[in-house]
């Protein structure tokens, strides 16, 4: 079982590795280690690979929302450069 803990998931013979076995970044044994957590339920085993952690958060949260902002901005560009003709048309 290389060192790790097991937990029981509810079907006979199926054992999947605890959550808080391995470092969510860098996969580093916590056994018998402090245990740094981030966001409720993600475990690192150092200061530095939490803030890395949170690093690359904030990097893909600032991405998502300049990229959701580009979009608006192009949605907003479309359509004031669009002319709509209003008017009545007869048909014969």
């Amino acid at each position: 079982m290389s060192g790790y803990c097991y937990y029981y998931s509810g079907c006979q013979d199926q054992y999947d590795a605890h959550y808080l076995d391995a470092c969510s970044l860098c996969r580093k044994s916590l056994h018998n280690s402090d245990i740094f957590m981030y966001r409720g339920n993600t475990p690192f085993c150092s200061q530095e690979c939490r803030q890395e952690q949170m690093e690359i958060d904030e990097a893909r949260e600032k991405n998502w929302k300049s990229g959701r902002s580009l979009r608006k901005s192009d949605a907003q560009n479309s359509t004031t450069n669009k002319s709509v003709r209003t008017g009545t048309v007869a048909v014969a």
